[in-house]
C-alpha cells in the first residue's frame, strides 16, 4: 500500500479511524482490517476504545507491521498529565510502544513548547516512536515546529472536498509534516454528491472511493472511520486507478464556506 515517508517515518496513505467504535465491535473492524492489509490504525484517549484496539492489534500478530496511532486529551497536555495519561494509554492497549503520538486538540492554557517537550520526553524514553499534531492551524503549526525538541511527522485535520484546507495542508508541508485527513468524505455526504457519482461511474468507483483517491492522490493520508467489514475492502480499492486533472479540479471546486463539520467551543480559530 502506498505511503507518505516524512522524518524517516512511512506513514501508510490509508489507514482506518475508529471514532464511535467501541468494544467487540471495534475489536472485530480493526481485526479484519488488518488481515485485509489496513497498516494504520487511530484511536484516542478521548475515544475510550484503546483497549479494544490493542486487543486486535495483538491478536492479529502483525503488531511489527501495524501503526498504532492515539492522540492526548486536551485537558491532559501538561508535562506530569501527559506523561501519566500516555503511560495509562499503553496499559490499556497492552503495548510495549506508541507508533504515533499526537496532540489531539491545542489547548491555549498550556504552553506548547511544554507539552511537546514532554512528548519529546516520552520518545527519548522508548515509550513512543513519532510525535504529530491534530487540529494545528497554520499559526499553531509553525509555533509547534519552532519549539519541538523531535521532529513532528503529521498534522490530522478535517479534510475533504466540501473544505478548502490549502492553507493549513501547504503550512503543515512547509513545516516537514504529513496532513492527515479525518471526516474524509464528510461524514458520508459524499455519497449522493452528482459531481462526485458521475466521476465515480467514469471509473466504476463509488462517491466515497472518489473522495478518498481524491486525497490520496495529492499525498493526503485519509483514516476513513467505518464500522462495516464491507466497507474495509472498499476503501482499500482505490489505489488502483487515477483521476485526471480536470476531475481533481472539479472535486476541488465543490468546497464551501459553511463545509467544516467538526467545530467545537474549544476549536481554534480556524484559518
Amino acid at each position: 500500500m502506498d505511503a507518505v515517508e516524512v522524518h524517516g517515518f512511512k506513514l501508510p496513505l490509508l489507514g482506518l479511524g475508529t471514532w464511535q467504535l467501541s468494544g467487540r465491535d471495534c475489536t472485530r473492524v480493526v481485526l479484519q482490517a488488518i488481515k485485509i492489509g489496513y497498516r494504520y490504525i487511530d484511536s484516542a484517549q478521548m475515544y475510550g476504545n484503546e483497549a479494544a484496539v490493542g486487543e486486535a492489534v495483538r491478536t492479529s500478530r502483525l503488531r511489527d507491521e501495524v501503526v498504532v496511532c492515539t492522540k492526548v486529551a486536551p485537558e491532559r497536555l501538561a508535562p506530569h498529565d501527559l506523561e501519566r495519561s500516555v503511560k495509562e494509554s499503553l496499559v490499556r492497549l497492552r503495548l510495549d510502544v506508541i507508533d504515533l503520538l499526537l496532540i489531539h486538540w491545542p489547548n491555549p492554557r498550556v504552553p506548547l513548547a511544554e507539552t511537546l517537550g514532554a512528548m519529546a520526553k516520552l520518545k527519548h524514553e522508548g515509550f513512543v516512536r513519532h510525535i504529530g499534531v491534530s487540529n494545528f492551524t497554520v499559526a499553531l503549526v509553525e509555533q509547534a515546529v519552532k519549539v519541538s525538541p523531535e521532529p513532528i511527522v503529521c498534522n490530522q485535520i478535517e479534510c475533504h472536498p466540501y473544505l478548502n484546507q490549502d492553507k493549513v495542508i501547504a503550512a503543515t508541508r512547509k513545516a516537514g509534516m504529513a496532513p492527515v485527513a479525518y471526516s474524509p468524505i464528510a461524514r458520508g455526504s459524499a455519497t449522493g454528491d452528482d459531481v462526485l457519482e458521475r466521476i465515480g461511474k467514469a471509473h466504476g468507483k463509488t462517491a466515497a472511493q472518489i473522495c478518498l483517491r481524491w486525497l490520496t492522490q495529492q499525498g493526503i493520508a485519509v483514516i476513513p472511520r467505518t464500522s462495516k467489514v464491507e466497507r474495509l475492502q472498499e476503501n482499500m480499492s482505490i489505489f488502483g486507478f487515477e483521476l485526471a486533472d480536470a476531475e481533481m479540479r472539479e472535486i476541488g471546486g465543490l468546497a464551501r464556506r459553511d463545509g467544516r463539520i467538526v467545530d467545537w467551543s474549544w476549536s481554534p480559530k480556524w484559518d
